[in-house]
């Protein structure tokens, strides 16, 4: 594993200084010395490539190549680059590599919902979630490997921050779903990647198990605003019409309350906002989401009413955990009703059924007690439906992301590795 230094990471009191790899210009350094393009946008490989030797012009024409091949067909091998020079794949191929992050443990729920345990060069492990719902399919990536946040209700919150994910390791979340579930455009047919809006059936060029991945949720592991840089570098290449081309409309980052960047995520992001907020006062939300302590409910409402591109279009979803006895009152109910209005915000609200785990200080709500805290929102005229649970039995569902590593032996994960590489023999 590469060694690692300590940089500081923002708590929800202080920086928290953590362990993360000498990261250099957001790539992750490799044993062999080649550098991983995933990640990085046209310009910046450009400018390897002249580094690397090439002249301007031949490399701002082959960083384009490149990136198309990269991110719009989704090739993991330079010599599937057929439009460059045969001369010029080995060329590529000794100075750079084309990353995915490496499947650890891949797990597949009784629902359909899919989980991966993945791993990052240095060594750190992290999860995505894949959710096929019966018009579309919703990836959850993750943005740092841990959380800093300590959100009593969220398994994750359990875990120590390691380190930020870079781009590439963002990113390559969506690629390497893509990879899983068929989803490049065949050839002759690339032109369809750009068709993010249309659900385009395995007629038309995709295949994936019956289900496309047509939408993103920054609801992983992690906290978004926290590693704002890597998250914003990544959901451009995302929404690049020549790269992975996804609307923006369906993207949503959701944030526990970073006050201060959230204006930043709308003016240089532009994607769509959720918020866990989980309780409507101080003395409760300050329990169980601590950055409350940091950025009160007050303040967070207020630049959520100031969150340019929300509309009645777009609007904002408010995540609300339902933990009996504790936020899931009448009174709440109409304290939610109330917040939501006097902000004028154009809101939604997510009603979640507690997601329980091992050692969870809290219980679920009763059906009962969810279902008239539902009707109280509704009848105020603000949508609040009732979610799903999916993928409980492999621990994917919300709040329950904790990377399996720490729950598997060394030995029983060594093992797995061997038997996933004697498969693919």
């Amino acid at each position: 594993m590469t060694a690692t230094k300590l940089m500081p990471i923002p708590g929800h009191i202080d920086p928290v200084p953590v362990p993360r790899p000498d990261l250099v210009e957001g790539i992750t350094p490799r044993e062999d010395g080649r550098v991983d393009l995933i990640g990085l946008p046209k310009k910046r490989i450009a400018e390897l490539f002249e580094t690397a030797g090439l002249d301007a012009k031949a490399a701002k024409l082959r960083a384009k190549q490149v990136f198309h091949w990269l991110y719009h067909r989704g090739v993991t091998d330079f010599e599937a680059m057929t439009d460059i020079a045969k001369t010029m794949r080995p060329w590529l191929a000794e100075r750079f590599v084309i990353g995915r992050p490496e499947i650890v443990e891949a797990q597949h729920s009784s629902d359909g919902t899919r989980k991966w345990l993945l791993r990052t060069a240095d060594g750190h492990d992290f999860e995505m979630v894949f959710i096929p719902d019966a018009d579309r399919g919703t990836l959850c990536v993750s943005s740092q490997v841990g959380c800093t946040l300590n959100c009593r209700f969220c398994h994750t919150g359990t875990m120590r921050l390691v380190r930020n994910l870079t781009a590439g390791e963002i990113v390559g979340q969506v690629m390497l779903a893509r990879d899983s579930l068929g989803e490049w455009p065949k050839s002759g047919q690339a032109d369809l990647a750009a068709l993010d809006d249309d659900l385009v059936d395995e007629d038309g060029g995709y295949s994936a198990d019956g289900r496309l991945l047509t939408n993103i949720v920054m609801m992983g592991m992690g906290e978004p605003l926290y590693n704002f840089d890597n998250v914003r570098d990544a959901l451009k290449l995302v929404m690049d019409g020549d790269g992975l081309a996804l609307s923006k409309r369906r993207i949503t980052l959701s944030t526990s309350g970073v006050v201060p960047k959230m204006e930043r995520c709308a003016e240089e992001i532009g994607v769509n906002l959720a918020v866990s907020l989980h309780a409507v006062t101080k003395d409760v939300r300050d329990e169980i989401v601590p950055i409350n302590k940091k950025y009160g409910i007050e303040e967070l409402l207020q630049a959520c009413a100031d969150y340019k591109g929300a509309s009645n279009a777009r609007r904002i979803t408010f995540e609300y955990v339902m933990l009996k006895d504790k936020n899931d009152s009448d009174e709440d109910a109409r304290e939610l009703v109330r917040l939501i209005k006097h902000y004028k915000l154009p809101a939604k609200v997510n009603l979640i059924p507690f997601n329980p785990w091992p050692g969870a200080p809290y219980e679920c709500s009763t059906p009962e007690r969810v279902k008239a805290f539902s009707n109280i929102v509704f009848e105020a005229g603000i949508s609040a439906p009732v979610r799903t649970p999916r993928g409980r039995d492999i621990d994917a569902a919300c709040g329950q992301l904790k990377t399996a590593a720490e729950k598997k032996s060394r030995a029983e994960l060594e093992r797995l590795y061997a038997e996933k590489e004697k498969a693919l023999g």
